[in-house]
């Protein structure tokens, strides 16, 4: 927290703890105290990662926030980061903080770990016809006007697809979305919650949205034909 505060001082935190039992939620509220800018959104245990971002996310639309970012809290992400993604913000949508584009790194990361995240994303590219390299990218900033337009009560992914789901929403909508290169550390602290159900939703729902992508793009080809 001091390192963001010290990043990007005007900026408001909101900490969103899910009945954390490792005590994330006291140190949190402690913080708050101290600190008019932090905030803290308590939700009763845990009901998944997209749950979570949709409940933040409702908070800072709610408070009248018009840019919102995202990031995680296990030190993966580094805020000296944020004042870049919120400068690519001008000409932007929606900026993505990148492990995959030119400049962008892992450090400390397993190579079987890299190579999972480089075919999802990869596949969901293809797939998908996503406009960005690091789909799953969990360090974001985005419009108001850029979270509106997604539907986020009608978001039911949850895991890493959830930032799949947004990303595709974002770019069908015709949002801009932009990369900036970022060096992405092993988290510092907590335990990976990558599980083999968070990779099977991802594959499952992506899959099923190119799907139903194809049949769209038939339908409506069916369509021109027709009318011609």
């Amino acid at each position: 927290m001091a390192r963001l505060r010290r990043a990007v001082p005007d900026a408001d935190l909101l900490i969103v703890d899910d009945d954390s039992p490792d005590g994330t939620g006291k140190l949190a509220d402690s913080a708050a105290a101290s600190d008019a800018q932090i905030h803290v959104l308590h939700r009763p245990g845990k009901a998944g990662l997209g749950a979570a971002y949709r409940a933040g996310f409702r908070w800072g639309l709610d408070e009248g926030y018009d840019v919102l970012a995202q990031m995680d809290a296990d030190g993966s992400h580094r805020p000296e980061h944020l004042p870049r993604l919120l400068d690519a913000l001008r000409h932007a949508d929606l900026v993505i903080g990148s492990r995959w584009v030119p400049g962008g790194r892992v450090v400390n990361w397993p190579r079987s770990r890299e190579a999972l995240s480089r075919g999802a994303n990869l596949y969901a590219r293809i797939a998908l016809g996503l406009p960005a390299r690091d789909s799953t990218a969990g360090f974001r900033v985005w419009r108001r006007a850029t979270l509106e337009g997604v539907d986020l009560d009608t978001v039911r992914s949850q895991g890493y697809c959830f930032q799949i789901d947004l990303t595709r929403r974002a770019a069908r909508r015709g949002f801009r979305i932009v990369e900036v290169p970022i060096e992405f550390v092993d988290r510092t602290e907590g335990a990976s919650k990558m599980s083999a159900a968070i990779v099977r939703e991802a594959a499952w729902r992506v899959t099923a949205w190119a799907v139903q992508d194809r049949a769209g793009q038939i339908a409506r080809l069916r369509g021109r034909v027709r009318r011609g």
